[in-house]
């Protein structure tokens, strides 16, 4: 249980340490849907403070990969070969996954984590051990088929604090993680410590750390899909101007704490899913509520650094991967027309991994006559 006092203690941690954060884009907004036939549907979006110019990546199972050691150096950290082939979306042109699914149904994501993360202190003798922070979803998604299994496996090896060379530092980010069975944990490291996280709401958003979140959803308790009735004063009735006005109050703005409570809302007030696809279908209209438009989050060094478009933040893409059927869909700020990869039909014997650009143009379909 998270008293009060904890909460005021976890709201004054938080403001510090945003504070002392720099200005980056980190809007990512991740959730679950599950539907009646037992599909599990995972969401996300990804913004960011630098192009990542992703692309889709299937890696095979039986591949085997070289992680980065505490110095930075690929190959100076944990090796390892891959138990299951993972489908998902690379960044900066490595070979590593900063979203995916993999064949058993775990799927998972990064997300960006600033002013909060800090990975182990990883000495020579535990290198061989350990990986880099940007490499924990391969790991994780080519070695385990269930967060049970993550959460017994996570604490034998170490996340070391080895810089990217883009980012000149470890990247600040936390995971979280989802399996067929609709269990959800988030994954973060601070202060050098692991701490693995049940989680039943299944949403993710950024820092503040994962306790915070759940505390904050307290002071939403009021906010239902339900009209609330009319209110009587004397003879006079003051009705509401318009539907919606049980989510009066739904904070509408961009901040990471705010996403997480829109996130928990959407998807708990859901009316019952027949089917993954819908479930897919409706998670891409969960999505859509956090689209960042152009202009709305000015990027600090504007267009030559800007994640997004002349100097502002957007989304840059999003996602949804069916968990039962093993498919994965993304889309792009520049086409919204989902391309998809299938782990039935994408060849996990591979030798290589495989990569796959989606900078496709948008069709538009000509209906005049």
């Amino acid at each position: 249980m998270i008293t009060t006092l904890c909460r005021k203690s976890l709201a004054v941690a938080a403001a510090i340490a945003i504070a002392a954060a720099p200005v980056a884009a980190d809007a990512c907004t991740s959730f679950i849907v599950k539907a009646g036939d037992g599909s599990v549907v995972y969401g996300r979006t990804m913004e960011f403070g630098l192009p990542l110019q992703s692309q889709l990546i299937v890696m095979p199972r039986g591949y085997a990969f070289k992680g980065t050691g505490p110095d930075g150096a690929t190959g100076t950290g944990l090796a390892w070969t891959g138990k299951y082939g993972v489908v998902g979306a690379n960044g900066l042109g490595l070979d590593i996954v900063v979203d995916g699914l993999n064949e058993k149904g775990l799927a998972g994501g990064l997300l960006f984590f600033p002013g909060f993360a800090g990975f182990q202190p990883v000495g020579p003798a535990e290198a061989a051990s350990s990986i880099a922070s940007f490499e924990l979803l391969t790991w994780l998604l080519t070695s385990f088929a269930t967060v049970e299994e993550v959460k017994a496996g996570l604490p034998k090896i170490k996340v070391n604090q080895a810089p990217q060379v883009v980012f000149k530092m470890a990247v600040p980010i936390h995971a979280t993680l989802h399996d067929l069975s609709g269990a959800s944990i988030v994954v973060e490291y601070v202060d050098g410590k692991l701490d693995i996280y049940d989680n039943p709401t299944g949403v993710m958003t950024n820092a503040p750390s994962f306790p915070w979140h759940l505390a904050h959803l307290g002071l939403y308790g009021n906010l239902s899909a339900n009209e609330p009735a009319p209110r009587k004063v004397g003879d006079l009735t003051i009705g509401q101007p318009s539907t919606g006005a049980g989510m009066h109050g739904l904070p509408g703005d961009f901040l990471s704490p705010s996403r997480f409570v829109r996130a928990f809302m959407f998807v708990g007030n859901l009316p019952p899913l027949p089917s993954g696809y819908a479930a897919m279908d409706a998670a891409r209209h969960i999505l859509n509520n956090f689209d960042i438009p152009p202009g709305a989050i000015a990027t600090q060094a504007g267009a030559a650094a800007g994640g997004g478009v002349a100097g502002y933040e957007t989304t840059e893409w999003s996602a949804v991967a069916d968990l039962k059927s093993g498919v994965y869909a993304i889309w792009d700020y520049a086409n919204p027309t989902p391309r998809v990869l299938d782990l039935n039909k994408v060849d996990l014997d591979a030798k290589e991994i495989r990569l796959v650009s989606f900078d496709q143009k948008p069709a538009y379909i000509d209906l005049s006559k």
